[in-house]
């Protein structure tokens, strides 16, 4: 089945969530210049992610997802990606330290430019117009103008994808994540806040650790692990006309990869066996993500996991699932019983965002906290119930004191979400939110450690 793929061999594919661009010639034009820009991201690196993955599949470490639902054109400023590195680096913090687990650390961010709708136009008042689809196909504004696709943002989203991992990796390996800094990432808003608060007394844990070890002549100045840290990137494969131009040979083993981000997904929307997404990503070598929707039964899963990874390789897949608080109990389980029989190698990971949104009274879209939290419990409780490992939490969130998701320890209601609402699709969590959501998934996975420890250890006394 490799064989036959290339590159563009989706083009021959029924294909949904694409724009109509007015102009084919300007498009291919504009595709075309794509095809001659460096690379983002390279092949070694996807392979090192995979390895990563490829742990955690076998039932060790934790796949810490997330960023923003949609990148944006307006709101690309170093302070708000510094901010977002600082959030994450503190929910990863939270997880290896306080779940006692080695994290791989995945954004959502780089190329998170396009997204799907549940309809092709949005209505207000007496006026209709095509939907927003993301910055990279057309704009926020509603207007007739702003909502025509145009070719010529895929040129300013590779651009700024470009310079947000040209910052990301600074922070990454320039000291920003040196564990000596644990507690100037608590910083801002976040810091007089209850989650605050809590990662302060974690913070003075890990400081007092570090103390030690500086003692016993181990420090971030000899040992790499400490000063720096690895973070992958990752998007929805959406506009396949996008990652075609960036999809490269690689010159040490052959292979075709994505080089638009380490890590792509499949959306729940787009996942159909015999249409284009799927034909794209089957043939690439990077990591795959797929949601999973309520819509998804075993039988189907099993085929998209015989197509996109056919040679079953550990680390390929990660399974996001993404139902709903109230319907995990029903689709969970028989997809994972499903897997486990088939002897498929994958990630399961817990998106708890997608399947709670809800309408509020004051007309804004938003996710309350509570059906998160409940949504990430339930999953634990499967998995556990399942004797198999929850693997990693994918979640929209920001380093912005944001108002867009209720709940919370800061308790945000429906009337004050109007605040500071700033997103263009999907409503994400604040960073006060994201910290506190990490503590819980983090005494989920200590619970999950000693729960599996517990008959080594009645074994090692018999």
């Amino acid at each position: 089945m490799a064989a036959s793929w290339n590159p563009d061999s989706w083009r021959s594919k029924p294909i949904l969530q694409v724009p109509e661009y007015p102009d084919a010639t300007v498009l291919r034009d504009v595709e075309a210049k794509l095809a001659t820009f460096p690379p983002l991201v390279f092949a070694g690196e996807a392979r090192e992610l995979k390895r990563s993955l490829a742990t955690i599949a076998n039932g060790h470490g934790f796949l810490l997802q997330g960023g923003d639902c949609a990148e944006s054109f307006a709101e690309h400023r170093a302070d708000n990606i510094r901010d977002f590195f600082r959030v994450f680096l503190q929910m990863a913090v939270v997880l290896t330290y306080a779940g006692g687990s080695p994290v791989t650390k995945v954004g959502r961010i780089a190329g998170q430019f396009a997204k799907p709708r549940s309809s092709p136009n949005e209505k207000k008042g007496d006026v209709e117009l095509p939907s927003y689809r993301g910055d990279i196909i057309n704009g926020s504004e509603f207007t007739s103008e702003a909502r025509i696709p145009d070719p010529q943002r895929q040129i300013e989203a590779y651009r700024q994808s470009a310079a947000t991992l040209n910052l990301i990796r600074a922070f990454a390996t320039g000291g920003y994540a040196d564990l000596e800094r644990v507690h100037q990432w608590n910083m801002g808003f976040v810091k007089d806040s209850p989650q605050g608060h809590r990662y302060q007394v974690l913070a003075d844990r890990i400081a007092e650790t570090m103390s030690f070890m500086r003692a016993c002549g181990i420090t971030s100045d000899n040992t790499p692990q400490l000063r720096a840290t690895t973070f992958y990137t990752s998007h929805e494969a959406l506009l396949l006309g996008f990652e075609q131009a960036l999809t490269r040979t690689d010159s040490t083993s052959g292979e075709w990869y994505a080089t638009s981000g380490h890590m792509i997904w499949i959306g729940d929307r787009t996942r159909q066996p015999d249409h284009a997404h799927v034909e794209y990503c089957r043939g690439i070598r990077n990591p795959i993500g797929l949601k999973c929707g309520p819509s998804i039964e075993p039988d189907g899963l099993l085929k998209l996991l015989d197509i996109l990874s056919p040679r079953n390789e550990p680390g390929r897949m990660t399974l996001i699932c993404r139902f709903g608080h109230d319907k995990v109990e029903k689709h969970l389980p028989k997809l994972i019983r499903a897997v486990e029989k088939s002897g498929r190698s994958v990630v399961w990971s817990c998106d708890p965002m997608h399947g709670n949104t809800i309408s509020a009274v004051s007309g804004f879209k938003t996710r309350p906290f509570d059906r998160i939290l409940k949504e990430v419990e339930a999953f634990f409780d499967v998995h556990r119930a399942e004797g198999t490992h929850a693997g990693g939490i994918h979640v929209e969130m920001t380093g912005q004191n944001v108002t867009e998701c209720t709940g919370g320890a800061a308790a945000i209601s429906e009337m004050e979400l109007s605040d500071r609402y700033h997103t263009h699709c999907d409503p994400r969590l604040n960073a006060d939110q994201s910290l506190e959501l990490a503590f819980l998934v983090a005494e989920r996975m200590k619970l999950e450690r000693d729960a599996r420890a517990a008959p080594k250890a009645v074994a090692a006394t018999a």
